[in-house]
């Protein structure tokens, strides 16, 4: 199933915060999608993926940049503790 904009909540010790975490697309529960339309991806935006993973326990994600002349150019893999 596909989900679009996933609430996930955030626990920090034992505790769980106010504002969740607004994820832009989930697929079957095993892959976390990231959109993106920028000029250049940083490091953080891998970083915002990774903490994503770390927090739901999903072991893949994409982030799809979308401002690049083919689409393919634009996607880049990103995994959790493999």
């Amino acid at each position: 199933m596909i989900s679009s904009t996933e609430l996930v909540p955030v626990k920090y010790k034992h505790a769980t915060l106010s504002t969740p975490l607004r994820l832009d697309l989930i697929v079957e529960d095993s892959v976390i999608v990231e959109n993106k339309a920028k000029e250049e991806l940083k490091p953080i935006d891998k970083q915002q993926l990774l903490t994503y993973l770390k927090l739901t326990n999903i072991r893949l994600g994409l982030l799809i940049n979308y401002n690049v002349m083919k689409v393919v150019d634009g996607i880049h893999r990103v995994v959790n503790n493999l």
